[in-house]
């Protein structure tokens, strides 16, 4: 089950009026786009984005009694400009990035899918793409198969901040000398035999932070983020604020610097100079918003 961060938080932290245009750029679960419907009014609207497909179709079903008007789009928040320019919005008042992967993308798959490879705990297709429909685009099967020790190595390392990257890249090059990497249980023997027996006790799952890394290589995650906040704040209104709640040290390096860099400009105003952080017990009702960061953005009216 899918149970969405600091919800309330986030709802308090944008000041959502009744005739507010909201973009919620990670529907995921349609938790946060729930709660904001909540506090639109018939002028209101809400413009839903997620890759995922799935998340589109959920987000339909959950939000079908909203009250204000509603737009769901299938697409990455790296393009919210050709997003906004599909519908007919004057202006663009709050904005939601939710960085967690959803639980419904690592949990048991839906009936009649096989999974994408985001979960170590299943053996899937090592896909790892947001999109359900992975043709064209870079799949992690496809990225282990191609890439170099030192590539690999390097992806691990700066993504997942895994100490035993080198060995854990040596271990996947001379692997696919062998037979090509196709699942993740095929994946996870190769970390677990290219890391020590000490590793593998600790608290944390040794397969955690290379999996991770995959991912974010995979879905670009990053440089897409980066985009989708120069691009969320242009066409942001005077005034109007983002929000985005990040799981990963590098995501909040790039939003807390991203913010910080717009307040030194004297065009925005940090409204968390300190990031806001689940209760103790919202961690004990849903541990996976431990570590969950929120930071809250307003543009100045010049």
């Amino acid at each position: 089950m899918h149970i969405s961060v600091l919800t309330e938080e986030v709802v308090e932290g944008l000041q959502i009026r009744e005739d507010d245009v909201v973009i919620d750029g990670t529907l995921g679960g349609g938790g946060h786009s729930r709660s904001i419907c909540t506090r639109l009014g018939r002028n209101g609207m809400l413009i839903g984005i997620d890759s995922d497909g799935g998340a589109v179709k959920r987000a339909k079903e959950i939000l079908r009694e909203c009250t204000c008007q509603v737009k769901l789009n299938q697409q990455n928040f790296r393009y919210l400009d050709k997003v906004i320019g599909q519908h007919t919005v004057s202006h663009v008042s709050k904005i939601i990035f939710d960085l967690g992967i959803s639980s419904f993308q690592i949990d048991q798959p839906e009936e009649g899918t096989k999974g994408r490879g985001f979960s170590f705990q299943r053996d899937e297709p090592l896909l790892m793409t947001f999109e359900e429909d992975s043709r064209g685009k870079m799949t992690a099967a496809e990225l282990l198969a191609v890439g170099t020790e030192e590539q690999l190595e390097t992806i691990i390392l700066r993504y997942g901040e895994e100490k035993h990257a080198r060995r854990i890249a040596r271990g996947i090059v001379q692997a696919r000398e062998k037979k090509p990497i196709e699942t993740t249980g095929e994946l996870v023997e190769i970390i677990r035999l290219a890391t020590p027996r000490l590793y593998h006790r600790a608290r944390m799952h040794f397969a955690t932070r290379t999996f991770q890394a995959l991912r974010m290589a995979v879905n670009d995650e990053l440089d897409a983020l980066l985009e989708g906040l120069q691009k969320g704040f242009k066409v942001l209104e005077s005034g109007g604020r983002i929000a985005v709640i990040s799981f990963h040290s590098l995501e909040d390096r790039i939003v807390k610097n991203f913010f910080r860099d717009r307040e030194k400009e004297g065009v925005a105003k940090r409204i968390t100079k300190k990031p806001i952080r689940p209760t103790e017990e919202e961690i004990a009702r849903n541990p996976r918003s431990r570590s969950a960061k929120l930071r809250i953005l307003e543009k100045r009216s010049l």
